[in-house]
């Protein structure tokens, strides 16, 4: 018989969700925001004493190791993310070089992410992010169709070709209403994109004196 404390540790919060695809991913379900006026903020920038920048959606563009808390700590980050506007799902890192293991973690890891916030009242919008072709089997997957999603185009610069291919099977895949675009987008990207300047997430109001 599974005690109380089984059923609360941290190995049963994992499988706790509805999953999608053959790699069985939490799924992400669809969720809308005013798109009229789209500001971002940091996960590095956010705080317990934060009251000014609460009206931000919190993004995960940054070094893996500054959030890597969301995942292991699962309730205790929350109770910080939880204040502002809405959540970007982490963005973990999925190069074309890491083993394709590790690329199906770090999806996984970001999905199962994105589930937790989710069933704890969150708004969530899902980050896509992709590698080589071969990861295009399962980087879409557990995402609703028509979603709103977020995508970063920093290091895409010198990658225009192989960043169109997996822009273009993104669209395709999920159908996005909306494509919240961390970055400045190639003209050539179709879709209803929401551009946010990277400078303007890092232009926050400090909080205290």
């Amino acid at each position: 018989m599974r005690t109380k404390e089984y059923r609360n540790s941290n190995l049963f919060l994992r499988n706790e969700f509805e999953s999608s695809g053959i790699w069985g991913f939490p799924f992400i379900k669809k969720q809308t925001i005013d798109l009229n006026q789209v500001e971002l903020i940091a996960c590095s920038d956010t705080s317990m004493q934060d009251v000014h920048n609460l009206h931000k959606g919190v993004h995960f563009f940054t070094d893996d190791y500054r959030f890597e808390s969301v995942y292991s700590h699962p309730d205790k980050s929350f109770q910080k993310l939880c204040r502002y506007r809405f959540l970007l799902t982490p963005d973990y890192s999925l190069y074309s070089e890491m083993k394709p293991w590790r690329q199906i973690e770090s999806v996984g890891k970001a999905r199962w992410v994105g589930a937790y916030w989710q069933n704890q009242g969150a708004i969530v919008i899902p980050t896509i992010s992709w590698a080589q072709p071969t990861s295009f089997r399962f980087c879409f997957d557990a995402i609703e169709k028509h979603s709103i999603v977020a995508i970063g185009m920093i290091g895409c610069k010198h990658e225009r070709v192989a960043f169109m291919k997996g822009y273009n099977a993104m669209l395709e895949a999920i159908e996005p209403t909306a494509v919240i675009c961390f970055g400045v987008p190639f003209p050539e990207m179709d879709g209803n994109i929401i551009a946010v300047d990277y400078l303007s997430s890092r232009k926050v109001v400090r909080y205290g004196r």
